[in-house]
């Protein structure tokens, strides 16, 4: 199946069971906007509960914050993001379709890639355990000419992004013949800055107003309370400040579902540190971040490391987190190594001293940050993508299962009882009186109980449990478990150990 297909087949199975609606249906919908459902609600909630236990519960020198969406718009000229912070636009004129050109070079780079790859599998295939792929990706003739072509591209590209050349980058994209990839043309406007802030006024009317953004990260909420926590907290330096919340970018191009959104959350972790210790601790935080990953149960081929090609003018030194969509391979999480560059600027604009004295080596700095910061949404992506499962089962009856982990499904355990009648309710009903106070539960009479299953499987609960006849004898119940759809009798009091068994995280 195409992945073009399966992502189509992904969105479909979001509305329809409840993980994420398109806001503002009803009214045909805002472009690039969506809401989250009564199952996509949980497992957010969860992602972010794993997220945030695993930064601040797990670590003794870091502590959260809840910064405001608005701030003082001098917050945003001091970082830099009224004078820069822009994205390189370019137009098709047939298919009147926008896009970022940095992206389309970097799609082209891909498919580049993409040819290294497949010469490199067929050598695989060829030569077996012999296979040598250091040496052949050195050697073969047309995997050099791809990776110096690669290499002149990312050269170019990085040239005109860090001189703002926007004539040399339509260049690049003419030169490389760069089609539209919904119409095939190859007929494009001039390459154009566009800055993503969302401005808004604050004040009534006949009152004056200002001038306000509303944010575009979560970052500098934490930078401009660097002073409250460090001295409220008596915090020592290495520490952290970590902070979810909402940011906004107002996205031209913002397509593929929840991928890329105009209102999105992210979960951010600004890690105070030393000068000269930040690429120490850079290191330190690339591979703790890959862990949270795996520790999710995903494969470990679904992720992979991207260095950036160019630096953000703060950073010495920068990495994606990718994750493998339908879409191919897109960043899910960022560790950039910010130097002193925020605290600096915001110390530098407001005239206010911003630094910290360090007794063990007697001087005083303004400290250096190292940054993780993950897109909330795209990993509730990245998890129903991981997740969405179609199987064909004995029989010939198929059935479509949610494989999400289950200490981040949205329900743990189903309460069932197998029919509606001789008390099998009002048993049912004690169990999940007896369960929903520690676990998220979900009861059901209607329908059969093979239909019962299959709704389950489609939102990932790990346990169904089916209270019948003999449970009213013996107080056992059924219990199914969703992968394997193995079905055991066990006693009811069991059953939350069970689950809490079932759902713990691994650390």
């Amino acid at each position: 199946m195409a992945n073009e297909d399966i992502f189509k087949k992904i969105i479909a199975h979001a509305k329809e069971y409840g993980f994420v609606f398109q806001s503002s249906e009803l009214f045909d919908g805002l472009a690039a906007v969506y809401d989250y459902g009564q199952y996509g609600v949980e497992l957010k909630k969860n992602i972010m509960d794993y997220w945030w236990k695993s930064m601040v519960q797990y670590h003794e020198n870091i502590v959260g914050l809840d910064a405001a969406i608005f701030m003082h718009p001098n917050v945003w000229k001091s970082s830099g993001h009224v004078d820069a912070f822009n994205d390189p636009l370019i137009d098709n004129k047939d298919s009147k379709k926008r896009y970022r050109a940095d992206e389309l070079i970097e799609d082209h780079i891909e498919k580049i890639q993409n040819k290294i790859q497949k010469e490199v599998n067929k050598a695989r295939k060829k030569f077996g355990e012999d296979f040598d792929e250091a040496k052949f990706r050195g050697t073969q003739p047309r995997v050099i000419k791809y990776t110096e072509q690669i290499v002149d591209i990312k050269k170019r590209m990085v040239d005109a992004l860090e001189k703002e050349d926007l004539k040399a980058l339509k260049q690049l994209i003419e030169d490389l013949e760069i089609s539209d990839p919904v119409s095939g043309s190859k007929n494009w406007t001039d390459v154009r800055q566009f800055n993503l802030m969302f401005a808004t006024q604050m004040g009534t009317t006949g009152e004056e107003t200002g001038k306000l953004y509303l944010r575009p990260e979560t970052a500098q909420g934490i930078f401009v309370n660097y002073l409250n926590v460090q001295k409220t907290g008596r915090m020592k330096i290495p520490f952290g400040i970590a902070q979810i919340g909402k940011a906004f970018r107002n996205e031209i191009v913002a397509r593929q579902f929840i991928f890329r959104m105009r209102e999105f959350e992210q979960m951010e972790m600004q890690f105070f540190v030393r000068p000269g210790t930040e690429k120490e601790w850079f290191e330190y935080w690339k591979e703790q971040r890959m862990q949270w990953h795996l520790n999710m149960g995903i494969a470990g081929e679904n992720y992979r490391f991207h260095e950036h090609d160019k630096l953000a003018h703060y950073a010495n030194a920068a990495f994606d987190i990718e994750f493998e969509f339908p879409m191919g391979f897109k960043e899910l999480e960022g560790i950039h190594s910010r130097t002193d560059y925020d605290l600096s600027a915001h110390q530098k604009f407001t005239g206010k001293k911003i630094q910290y004295y360090d007794n063990e080596v007697n001087t005083g700095y303004v400290p250096y940050v190292v940054e993780t910061s993950i897109g909330l949404d795209r990993t509730f992506l990245a998890l129903l993508t991981a997740a969405y499962q179609e199987e064909k089962l004995e029989g010939g009856s198929e059935r479509v299962m949610m494989k999400i982990p289950p200490f981040l499904a949205p329900v743990k355990a189903a309460i069932l009882p197998l029919v509606k009648k001789d008390g099998l309710p009002e048993k049912a009903r004690e169990i999940m009186d007896s369960l929903k106070y520690d676990y998220m539960c979900f009861y059901e009479e209607k329908d059969t109980i093979g239909k019962r299953y299959r709704r389950m499987d489609a939102i990932g609960t790990p346990y169904c449990i089916t209270v019948d006849h003999q449970t009213l004898e013996d107080n056992t119940v059924t219990i199914r478990e969703r992968d394997s759809m193995q079905q055991d009798r066990i006693p009811i009091e069991k059953i939350a150990g069970i689950i809490a068994e079932r759902i713990r995280v691994k650390r």
